[in-house]
């Protein structure tokens, strides 16, 4: 499982927790249901995010819920999980993105799908997830031809890219994508009213998606000559910073227009969980360290932590999580949720520039190795319940999603209340 948005239990807590968690097993669930048991590969942290919109927007209903069985991830428990047009549009999303970046992984002849047997069945994976992800979003009324337009018109803005090219010009089809699925979940909840602020808060999402996974894998792609947008445009990570700065303060203006039936999570996810997410990818905070609160040039509050580098501007830092938003992080192509592709591309070797620094990575995964010790995760509930584990492709440190947390609680803004 990847994605940008990895919520730490003590800040959601445990009602918001249980939410977070039937959101993910009911997406998880609905590609199994609908794809087989195959598809649910492609479940992610940031996909459940259209799941929670739509229930955040909808009427309550008793249909939003059931039962689940016992599941290794649950620790053989089962528990009570999300269903319904917002989990299957989550579900067609995943998938459609998922088949292009196998697709692109094919075409750079990446680890294992170098030789032709194995590319060839990648290329049917990826062709029966393509039509299984248009098939649902038709059922739900979405088209996903704008998912995978923005995927190939990716690699043609990355071709004609260099020194000088806007960073955002990069990130534009990305944006695209996730303010179409963003805006849809109105549309399934019966919102339409909200159809303009959720997209215009999914365009920053996208923005944000594009950009803090090129910043989180950087080191890793000058180490094997893969692209990334931050070194070929020669982006300063003050640059960086300030844009993913200024989309976490547009999405959070989005959302105070969007017309919630119960926004609590959306809110926790989409506000406060994000802009974890912005400080992890930049290394300025971290979870397990003492903090004290500081009040930051601009008047919000924010929370530094001692031996962690500055906000946006000094040195680069290693930071304290190593942990990727994706499989592999290889190129940056039109991901709509942080994931990145599979592997990466040639193109040289971009080295790093001044003021980025770094630990250097331990050399990512082929697809399908990588697949194989997914699974040896899962088997053995690791994803879930371990305080640290390895990413079965990034090879990045990462924390399991139950596992239980002893840092000192957050407090959370006056608009959660």
């Amino acid at each position: 499982m990847f994605g940008i948005v990895r919520p730490c239990s003590h800040r959601l807590g445990e009602g918001l927790r249980t939410q977070w968690m039937a959101h993910l097993c009911g997406l998880c669930l609905a590609l199994r249901g609908d794809h087989g048991q195959f598809a649910r590969v492609v479940t992610n942290y940031d996909g459940l995010i259209i799941s929670v919109l739509t229930e955040a927007q909808a009427e309550r209903s008793a249909g939003w819920r059931r039962t689940a069985g016992p599941c290794p991830l649950r620790g053989m428990r089962t528990a009570s999980v999300a269903q319904g047009e917002g989990a299957r549009l989550a579900a067609a999303v995943s998938l459609v993105l998922a088949s292009a970046k196998v697709r692109d992984h094919v075409v750079d002849g990446d680890g294992l799908l170098a030789r032709r047997p194995v590319a060839a069945a990648a290329r049917r994976v990826a062709g029966k997830w393509d039509r299984a992800g248009a098939s649902t979003g038709a059922d739900v009324g979405f088209d996903t031809a704008v998912l995978l337009d923005a995927v190939e018109r990716q690699e043609g803005i990355e071709a004609l890219a260099g020194p000088g090219t806007s960073l955002l010009t990069i990130t534009e089809p990305t944006e695209t994508a996730t303010a179409a699925a963003f805006a849809h979940t109105a549309v399934l909840a019966g919102r339409p009213g909200n159809a303009e602020p959720l997209a215009e808060a999914g365009r920053l999402f996208g923005r944000l998606a594009h950009l803090l996974d090129a910043v989180e894998d950087r080191e890793a792609d000058a180490a094997v000559g893969a692209w990334n947008p931050i070194t070929v445009l020669g982006t300063s990570r003050a640059e960086a910073r300030r844009l993913a700065d200024d989309a976490l303060h547009g999405i959070r203006l989005a959302l105070a227009e969007v017309r919630f039936t119960e926004g609590k999570l959306a809110h926790a996810l989409l506000v406060h969980e994000l802009g974890q997410s912005v400080d992890r990818a930049f290394g300025t905070t971290s979870c397990g360290h003492a903090a004290h609160e500081v009040r930051g040039a601009s008047g919000h509050e924010v929370t530094a932590y001692d031996g962690s580098g500055s906000g946006s501007s000094g040195s680069w830092g290693s930071g304290s999580y190593g942990d990727g938003s994706s499989y592999s992080g290889g190129n940056h192509r039109g991901d709509s949720y942080g994931g990145g592709d599979y592997g990466g591309s040639g193109g040289g070797n971009h080295g790093g520039s001044g003021g980025w620094g770094g630990e250097p990575q331990k050399p990512r995964r082929g697809f399908w190795a990588g697949c194989a010790v997914a699974i040896g995760l899962c088997c053995t509930c690791q994803l879930c319940c371990a305080k640290e584990y390895e990413g079965p492709w990034s090879r990045k440190k990462r924390e399991g999603a139950c596992r239980d947390c002893d840092c000192d609680c957050c407090d959370c803004c006056s608009c959660c209340d």
